[in-house]
């Protein structure tokens, strides 16, 4: 009798959390299908109308490229970045690679705000300012913490045996890395990827602060339209956003273990 109470009040628990947690989504999703430039929901004629001025809309569009662009480079760098870290403190496990880990984590856990402010001071004292690499990099090195954990604990996950049947078939280093190491390791590389991309998609404070409005992105491109008053094309935008987030999501579920690639213990 307990247990089936139990079971009960975390299923009832869970949905509850989960109506809480969609229930902005839904709303901004039917304020995009009203008719009317109102914020009114649920919406009182359904329409496209707002799709449509979005994607004919030169600004927005730009804006949303722009983003996707970043986010992608972001991904690119910041993995590119991480892998020889995580691969080092997984093979030697030296001081330096400690060290480097450190240095790596340390952006992440800094308020958005004063990483804002260093990145501009940064790109203000080398002289190149509103330039979307500037963006580019400073979201790279800001979010370089997740992929770093995410693929050292992919390295972790590996078997040992496995290295050490390799080696005793005379594989190297190289070979070791290439066709044991790598490939477990590659759905965590994907993994970190498609996170950092969503994060890169909607950071707001580094990219207006060392761009502006010269490397708009979408996030610039809503918060500076919200300044003339409300209008549906900005949840257009943020319905697209999530559209891209929940894809990058099943993109990892499908992958594998969606729990055990974010951490969690089999």
């Amino acid at each position: 009798m307990k247990t089936t109470f139990n079971a009960t009040a975390r299923t009832v628990f869970l949905i509850l959390l989960a109506v809480f947690l969609a229930s902005p989504l839904v709303i901004v999703a039917g304020v995009s299908l009203n008719s009317t430039a109102q914020m009114t929901f649920p919406p009182q004629s359904i329409s496209g109308r707002w799709y449509s001025e979005f994607f004919s809309d030169p600004s927005w569009t730009s804006a949303f490229w722009r983003s996707v662009i970043v986010a992608c480079l972001t991904s690119l760098l910041s993995t590119s970045i991480a892998f020889p870290i995580a691969y080092a403190q997984w093979k030697t496990g030296s001081k330096l690679s400690k060290i480097l880990g450190g240095m790596a984590g340390a952006p992440f856990v800094l308020p958005p705000v004063i990483i804002a402010v260093l990145f501009l001071l940064f790109w203000g004292t080398v002289r190149h300012v509103g330039q979307i690499e500037n963006i580019v990099i400073s979201h790279a090195v800001t979010f370089i913490a997740m992929p770093l954990v995410m693929i050292s604990l992919g390295f972790s996950s590996i078997d040992k045996s496995l290295v050490e049947a390799a080696r005793t078939m005379g594989a190297t280093n190289n070979d070791v890395l290439r066709t044991v190491a790598f490939p477990l390791v590659m759905p965590f590389v994907i993994s970190s990827m498609i996170f950092v991309a969503i994060f890169s998609l909607n950071e707001y404070v580094i990219a207006f602060m060392v761009a502006g409005f010269t490397a708009e992105t979408m996030p610039v491109k809503i918060f500076s339209n919200m300044r003339t008053g409300f209008s549906p094309t900005m949840c257009v935008g943020a319905v697209l956003f999530m559209l891209i987030g929940l894809c990058g999501f099943l993109a990892v579920a499908r992958m594998g273990n969606l729990p055990k690639l974010l951490g969690a213990r089999a």
